[in-house]
């Protein structure tokens, strides 16, 4: 699970929900003051007074039905006091959530003459009354708290009004798009309404209308659900979400970073310690791989490429390019050693040659555009050695061929006015330009990765 954060903080979150309903009640803010304390120290004559008024309010009630059944629809002021959001798991597509479910609403079968506006009662009395069926459509999972009493609240109006609230913690369903993952932001809705009533009419589009509210940090649909048993009235909230991706920097993008760094490392080594290049390259490319596995281990099985997927493999391209990049020098340099050893090593008698003519040096064809002979004997401190060149290597190379590659191995490669104007790479030089073009190229695409995700 990962902990995600309003993009703005709210102390109440008040909204409105209709079932069946075909008009308006308004409460004014006098209502609503609170006479626990009193009570509390009232007299026992008010105290008689107020089993009296219960036991002679519920004489007749009948909780199984609603409130002016058959008469008028019922209006249900529903507000949600938010606790807490958090944490929100990528794994199952949830988040959780802490809130106070407050539901207002008339009940005329409740109302009493007394010098006391407010019953406030415990939860003992929720269970003899009748209540809102209210549900969350997209709840996985809820609980409501207990611990150290039931965390309800009852309170009944002299007028029938009462006011029932519940401590509630839901995890609900939430689709994630994790394309920006872990610099992602989500607008998690909380779906809630009616269980069984449905709304008999629909009289306008009102309810289809986006409905902003002043809280910033989240906005609301007020719509109808449509179904086989009716047209339900449905509210949808929204929160606006935003990852912190603290957790993620230290535990995956830092490590990359360095994972990568220290394969750079092996530039610097010289090229003929190959046990310690090689150990070095194949030991990043498993810390990469390792890094790799335990990213995906906090992101759902998703078909699509996540922001941090782009950087571990990039950051394992690169681990991957240093290693083959030695695996190229130490190539090219054993083909170098392997050539100029042939030309050295071999050794022939005098009496073995028939044409004189023959001697001379392989620099004598540097300016020719005519084809060498295969074999040819060089004399050097009077020993004849013979000088074994590629049939092919070597009249392309001088025949300027070679060099649209862009590469030179050997040294007959090096001379000519033919290379004017022309870039080469020597490959025995490999490391040095590493040197300059790996820490750039990842320097660039930082940059490019970091400003793209998070400004653009």
């Amino acid at each position: 699970s990962t902990n995600m954060t309003p993009k703005y903080l709210a102390p109440v979150v008040l909204l409105s929900v209709l079932y069946p309903c075909s008009e308006t009640v308004e409460y004014s803010e006098e209502d609503y003051d609170d006479t626990t304390v009193k009570q509390m120290l009232a007299p026992r004559s008010q105290e008689t007074d107020t089993t009296e008024i219960l036991n002679n309010l519920l004489k007749e009630y009948d909780k199984k039905l609603r409130p002016d059944i058959g008469v008028k629809p019922t209006v249900i002021d529903v507000d949600i006091f938010v606790n807490s959001i958090g944490p929100v798991s990528s794994i199952n597509m949830e988040y959780q959530i802490d809130i106070i479910l407050a539901q207002t609403w008339i009940d005329s079968r409740l109302r009493y003459n007394s010098t006391m506006k407010i019953l406030t009662l415990n939860s003992n009395m929720v269970g003899l009354i009748w209540l809102p069926d209210t549900i969350f459509r997209n709840s996985k999972t809820a609980d409501s708290h207990w611990i150290t009493m039931p965390n309800q609240l009852l309170r009944i109006w002299n007028d029938g009004k009462i006011l029932y609230t519940l401590r509630l913690t839901i995890n609900a369903e939430c689709q994630l798009q994790l394309h920006n993952f872990p610099m992602d932001e989500h607008s998690c809705p909380l779906i809630f309404s009616s269980c069984k009533y449905f709304r008999p009419e629909v009289s306008s589009n009102e309810e289809n209308k986006l409905k902003c509210c002043d809280l910033c940090f989240l906005f609301y649909f007020l719509v109808l659900f449509l179904s086989s048993t009716g047209d339900y009235v449905v509210m949808t909230v929204f929160f606006n979400l935003s990852r912190r991706m603290g957790y993620f920097t230290i535990q995956t993008y830092i490590p990359c970073i360095l994972t990568v760094v220290l394969s750079w490392v092996s530039f610097w080594i010289k090229k003929d310690a190959t046990p310690a290049r090689t150990a070095l390259g194949i030991t990043t490319v498993l810390t990469m791989t390792t890094l790799s596995s335990v990213a995906r281990t906090s992101l759902p099985r998703v078909s699509y490429v996540t922001a941090m997927d782009l950087f571990v493999t990039v950051c394992f391209l690169f681990v991957f390019a240093a290693l083959m990049e030695y695996a190229t020098l130490n190539y090219c340099s054993y083909s170098s050693q392997r050539h100029s050893s042939m030309g050295s090593n071999r050794t022939v008698s005098p009496r073995s040659i028939s044409h004189p003519e023959q001697l001379t040096s392989p620099s004598n064809y540097s300016g020719l555009n005519v084809r060498p002979s295969p074999h040819t004997i060089i004399a050097l401190n009077n020993s004849l050695y013979w000088q074994d060149f590629e049939d092919t290597c070597v009249y392309e190379c001088l025949d300027g061929k070679d060099c649209q590659s862009f590469f030179c191995c050997f040294e007959e490669c090096k001379g000519g006015g033919w290379r004017k104007g022309r870039l080469h790479i020597d490959l025995l030089e490999l490391d040095a330009y590493s040197r300059v073009f790996f820490p750039t190229s990842f320097l660039l695409f930082n940059i490019v990765y970091w400003v793209g995700y998070l400004y653009l």
